[in-house]
């Protein structure tokens, strides 16, 4: 048994089934043990799954060519501020969970040879709890070292990054499908929600309907039609943690945008016949596994984010949605402007178009991606 079995296992042995989330929190996380603490890749050929950064660098280069476009609009609109205080407060760019720091490298290493002024004059900052992701973020990023900036809680950039919050992009690539969801089974005798959490059944971890819950899904008013149709058993995976980020990433957002790249769905687009099990999923080895609460630490673990809610938290705390789409229409949008010249883009090489075709393509990562993009202030310093 691995560690973080043993870890799982007395936890339920001394306090009964625990939540699934708990159960997810523990596989991907634990320190030292879990998965995403492994010193291997987890992506890519020699990994368990492809992301659009392990296609090539092209994702990270429009990422910057776009970033690059949100920056200098901070930017003049300081140099345009009314108030004295706005000139020189800078802007930079702010991603969330790094990984291994490739994606962050393919950004610095564009901005540093297309956009020499515009790098000079920002910092690139990580958000990573986990030192053990730092330290092979450091590593990867060693000729960078003058021009990264870490911190391990968003609240920490308040004062940071330059006092009084973030001015420029702060954004995630794969983060919020990866945060812990809580699951849920339709009961359509008794007409309401239970929560399934993880217990113990001669040495294995199976699923249990949990006795008590501290939360459920916020499904009523003009759902309830569409509850009375539910078939008995019918999943819900929720993902309170990814909301709880999006709403902190709010708060130290004073300028700028706020975007995320990920799988997910809207909230009508989960109550479909297809996803009646949910869309809780494991992948090890590229293969999508049969069994999530197999091998705990061993096998990724990922959920849909629930966009309409990440949505929702951004207007709650002050944003404003300016782009809600799939990867496909939005890395088109940039390499369109890329095509046109004038952006000191570079040629288009035939590996860039393959590259492009990947990340764009409906059936491998233009679909299942979706890009939310938020934004905060049209004026400087105004938290609109």
């Amino acid at each position: 048994m691995d560690e973080v079995a043993r870890i799982i296992t007395r936890q339920i042995r001394a306090g009964g089934p625990i939540s699934f989330a708990r159960f997810m929190e523990l596989a991907l996380y634990c320190p030292v043990y879990g998965y995403y603490e492994r010193d291997q890749d987890t992506a890519g050929r020699a990994g368990d799954y492809y992301t659009s950064v392990t296609v090539g660098s092209l994702f990270g280069e429009l990422l910057a060519l776009q970033f690059a476009e949100w920056l200098e609009e901070v930017l003049k609109l300081q140099t345009q501020g009314p108030r004295s205080g706005v000139r020189g407060r800078g802007a930079g760019i702010v991603e969330g969970g790094a990984h291994d720091g490739r994606l962050a490298w393919d950004i610095l290493a564009f901005l540093r040879e297309r956009r020499p002024e515009l790098f000079g004059r920002m910092d690139y900052w990580i958000v990573e709890p986990s030192e053990r992701r730092r330290a092979r973020q450091e590593r990867r990023l060693g000729e960078f070292a003058r021009k990264v900036r870490w911190v391990r809680q968003l609240c920490e950039l308040a004062g940071a990054c330059p006092p009084g919050g973030v001015r420029g992009v702060l954004f995630s690539n794969e983060l919020l499908d990866a945060m812990p969801v809580h699951r849920f089974g339709w009961d359509a005798r008794q007409r309401r929600w239970f929560e399934w959490g993880v217990g113990l059944e001669g040495g294995r971890f199976v699923w249990t309907r949990m006795l008590k819950s501290r939360m459920a899904p916020a499904v009523s008013g003009h759902w309830d039609a569409l509850l009375g149709a539910l078939p008995d058993g019918f999943t819900l995976d929720m993902g309170p943690a990814a909301q709880t980020w999006w709403r902190e990433a709010a708060d130290v957002l004073e300028e700028g945008r706020l975007a995320t790249f990920d799988y997910g769905l809207t909230a009508e687009e989960f109550f479909t016949p297809e996803r009646r099990d949910g869309t809780l999923r494991a992948y090890s080895r590229h293969q999508q596994g049969a069994d999530v609460l197999a091998r705990p630490g061993r096998q990724d673990i990922t959920a849909h984010v629930d966009f309409s809610a990440i949505q929702a938290a951004g207007h709650e705390a002050g944003l404003a949605t300016e782009t809600f789409t799939t990867q496909e229409q939005f890395l088109t949008r940039i390499a369109a402007r890329a095509w046109e010249g004038g952006t000191g883009f570079g040629e288009w090489t035939p590996g860039r178009a393959r590259q492009f075709r990947t990340l764009t393509h409906p059936q491998f990562l233009g679909r299942p991606f979706r890009v939310l993009v938020q934004r905060r202030g049209s004026e400087p310093g105004v938290r609109s």
